[in-house]
């Protein structure tokens, strides 16, 4: 087996084997993510709930206990329970208006039309639902060959605001030292994954070596964001009629203060 498979194959291995709120350890960049993205779930996911490219849904069992319902949806079953197979840009199974919030976490850049996404989120949202999105700034090639796009804060706010929604917040997660790190991480634990006792040292080495670290002096170094590893958005539907046409009034929130701190203990 070439080292790449096998790289390929311990994530595989690791994503199946480590709960998510262990996972979130694994990189600075699923660390970045996860610190970012919980408060705002725990604040905007309500009612009935459908997690777009939902993957090994990592986020489901943050969401359990404040939600009536969670469905999902992928191009294929990862795990079991997907309540939909489909494609974002088209989901003519899903009803309009059904759903009080939507998840869409790490995929637009897999999609050769983001845009068109976003106007059937939209669509499937009902008034006043909630879109919980983040998307990658820095990133290495993956998944490829569907691996088409990288997002900057100006791109996030433009695809949103014309597909409808009206912008809460855009905050920056992660940074330069977070992308280096997630490269170094990923390559020591797949490549001692295998290993069952090397594994372990591995495990809590990369914790308190690699990700932690990177994350806190991301935080130190880049307040800015300017060199943030993605991006998280929080955005509704309108409650009725058309948006507002105003951009400086629909994203009043973006990169303020309150909107900068929310992903942070």
């Amino acid at each position: 087996m070439r080292f790449e498979e096998r790289l390929r194959t311990s994530r595989r291995r690791i994503d199946a084997e480590l709960a998510p709120s262990i996972r979130r350890d694994l990189t600075p960049a699923f660390y970045a993510q996860h610190v970012t993205i919980t408060p705002l779930l725990r604040r905007y996911a309500r009612g009935d709930v459908i997690d777009l490219g939902c993957g090994t849904m990592p986020f489901r069992e943050v969401i359990a206990n404040q939600v009536r319902a969670y469905d999902s949806l992928d191009r294929e079953a990862r795990v079991e329970g997907v309540t939909y197979l489909g494609d974002i840009e088209n989901m003519p199974m899903v009803p309009s208006a059904r759903y009080d919030a939507a998840l869409c976490f790490e995929v637009l850049e897999h999609l050769p039309h983001p845009d068109r996404a976003l106007r059937e989120i939209a669509r499937i949202l009902r008034p006043g639902g909630w879109l919980v999105l983040s998307v990658p700034h820095l990133s290495r090639l993956h998944d490829e060959p569907h691996d088409y796009y990288r997002f900057t804060i100006h791109a996030v706010r433009k695809l949103l605001l014309e597909a409808g929604m009206e912008i809460e917040t855009i905050t920056p997660k992660g940074g330069v030292l977070s992308f280096l790190g997630h490269q170094a991480s990923t390559l020591l634990l797949a490549s001692l994954w295998h290993v069952p006792v090397i594994r372990r040292v591995a495990w809590f080495a990369n914790k308190w070596a690699i990700t932690r670290p990177c994350y806190h002096l991301d935080r130190l170094i880049d307040r800015s964001g300017i060199l943030a590893l993605g991006y998280a958005a929080v955005a509704r539907k309108p409650l009725e009629g058309p948006a507002s046409d105003d951009p400086l009034t629909r994203s009043a929130h973006i990169m303020s203060g309150k909107a900068g701190n929310q992903g942070h203990p």
